[in-house]
C-alpha cells in the first residue's frame, strides 16, 4: 500500500495560519487562537508581533491536562462554525475555551467527515448503521446522520457526550443513540449481541480511561480493539476508519494490523493526516487507515 497526505478541502471556518516553536496560530471562525503544538519543533516563520497582533486569545499550559486563556482581544467563551459538504448540506459545531486547551473540534478530521458522509451516501443499504468510538464532541456522528444513518455514539466522558448532543441540536439533525461507556467493553457486548455495522470510525486517544476507570493505552489496546471491530463490520457492505494520533505512531503498524484483521478482499489505504499552514508549512496529525467492501 502507498501512503497518502490528506488535509480538508474547503473548511472555510478552520485554517492553520502559521505554525512553530511548539505552538500554533489558527482560525476558527472570526476568531484566531494560539495554543500549544507538540508536533511543531521548527520554527514559526511569522514573527511573534504579527502572531499577538492576530490572535484573540492564547492558551499557557500549567501541566499537562490543565491551562488557561490569556485574553489579547475580546472574543466570547463559546462560538459556532459550520463545515459544509460538496453537496451543500453542513453541520454546525459549538466550541468553547476550555481549560485542557481544546477547543471542541480536530479540524483535520474533516477529511473523515467527508469520507464518512460520502460513503454512507453511496452504500446502498436502505438505512445505513454507523458507529462512532472514542467520539469526542461527535462531528463524524453528525456525517453520519446528515447522509442518512443510524448513528451510534460511543465515549467514556459524559460532558463531551453532551456536547455532542448540543451540536446535532445545532445542525437540525435526530436520532442519534448515546452511549457513555468503555469503548473496548461497548465492542464486545456488541459482538455478543450479534449487532453489525456498514460504517465504522474509531479515533482512539494516546491513552485514557472509561467511565469506570477503564485503562486505555493505545500501543497496548489497539491490536485487541481492531480485531473486535472487524467482527462487528457487515459481511458485505462496510467502511472502516482508523485514525490514530500519538506521537511516533507509524502508518505500518496501522497496514499491519488491517492486513491481520481484515478481509483480504476489503480494499485498504493508509496515511497521514496533515494541516496546510497559510505561512507555507505542513503540521502532520496523526495516522489513518481505511478499509472497504462492497
Amino acid at each position: 500500500m502507498s501512503i497518502n497526505l490528506l488535509s480538508p478541502q474547503n473548511f472555510t471556518d478552520y485554517e492553520l495560519l502559521d505554525v512553530g516553536g511548539h505552538l500554533k496560530l489558527e482560525r476558527f471562525g472570526k476568531h484566531i487562537t494560539i495554543r500549544p503544538e507538540p508536533q511543531a519543533v521548527w520554527e514559526a516563520v511569522w514573527d511573534r508581533k504579527e502572531w499577538e497582533r492576530l490572535a484573540h486569545v492564547e492558551f499557557t499550559a500549567k501541566s499537562s491536562s490543565a491551562g488557561s486563556w490569556k485574553r489579547l482581544k475580546e472574543m466570547p467563551d463559546r462560538w459556532h462554525i459550520a463545515y459544509k459538504f460538496e453537496n451543500g448540506t453542513s453541520i454546525k459545531l459549538r466550541l468553547a475555551l476550555t481549560s485542557f486547551k481544546h477547543l471542541g473540534v480536530f479540524p483535520e478530521q474533516a477529511c473523515n467527515w467527508t469520507h464518512i458522509y460520502d460513503s454512507l451516501t453511496k452504500l446502498k443499504a436502505e438505512k445505513p448503521r454507523f458507529l462512532n468510538l472514542f467520539a469526542y464532541t461527535g462531528a463524524a456522528s453528525l456525517a453520519a446522520a446528515a447522509a442518512g444513518a443510524t448513528v451510534t455514539h460511543c465515549d467514556s466522558i459524559k460532558q463531551v457526550v453532551t456536547w455532542a448532543n448540543e451540536n446535532m441540536l445545532l445542525s437540525n439533525l435526530s436520532d442519534i443513540r448515546w452511549m457513555i461507556e468503555d469503548a473496548q467493553k461497548f465492542v464486545k457486548r456488541e459482538i455478543r449481541r450479534g449487532n453489525t455495522y456498514h460504517g465504522i470510525i474509531l479515533d482512539p486517544p494516546a491513552y485514557g480511561h472509561g467511565p469506570n476507570g477503564e485503562s486505555w493505552k493505545l500501543e497496548d489496546d489497539i491490536n485487541e480493539m481492531v480485531a473486535d471491530v472487524a467482527k462487528l463490520l457487515h459481511p458485505q457492505k462496510h467502511f472502516l476508519i482508523l485514525n490514530t494520533y500519538s506521537l511516533g505512531f507509524s502508518s505500518l503498524i496501522v497496514e499491519n494490523l488491517f492486513n491481520q484483521h481484515l478481509s483480504p478482499k476489503s480494499k485498504k489505504q493508509i496515511g497521514e493526516l496533515y494541516l496546510p499552514a497559510k505561512s507555507g508549512l505542513k503540521l502532520p496529525l496523526g495516522v489513518w487507515g481505511r478499509a472497504e467492501m462492497g
